[in-house]
């Protein structure tokens, strides 16, 4: 979207499975779809709570999620819903998420480092309590099958 006026800026990106393409979210929720990506929905225009701080790809291509900073789940396309933050108090605001391998789950990372995992996706730990340096910023999954 470089040289096109956005209405809010873009706070992350997610690969097509195959990495033809991807989709890029502003925090506004509004889906920009490049290359092979498809544009399955968006919270663009719709009044959030909390701004989108991220977006994780469906494994099986055919969807994505964003998350706002509260770590409720906007599912579209294929991408299942299976579970959320909402209305549950955080010491922190989210501010990444990541897929699982099967697409049945997700992991969110707040600021402190607290992690928050949802259907398939194990939890291992996390610097939640901890004392950190710096705020989180961001998470990646490390491949494979949990």
């Amino acid at each position: 979207m470089g040289g096109k006026p956005l209405n809010l800026p873009i706070v992350g990106i997610a690969s097509t499975p195959n990495g033809g393409g991807y989709w890029e979210v502003a925090s506004d929720g509004g889906i920009f779809a490049f290359g092979n990506a498809g544009f399955y929905g968006s919270t663009g225009g719709v009044p959030l709570l909390k701004p989108i701080v991220g977006i994780a790809a469906d494994p099986n291509g055919g969807g994505y999620w964003e998350v706002s900073s509260n770590g409720v789940i906007f599912p579209f396309g294929s991408a299942p819903y299976v579970g959320s933050m909402a209305n549950r108090p955080l010491n922190n605001p989210v501010v990444t998420m990541a897929a699982t391998a099967t697409g049945n789950g997700y992991w969110m990372a707040a600021t402190d480092g607290g992690i928050f995992n949802f259907g398939d996706a194990s939890y291992y730990g996390s610097m939640g309590g901890q004392s950190l340096n710096k705020p989180i910023v961001g998470m990646a999954f490390a491949g494979g099958i949990p």
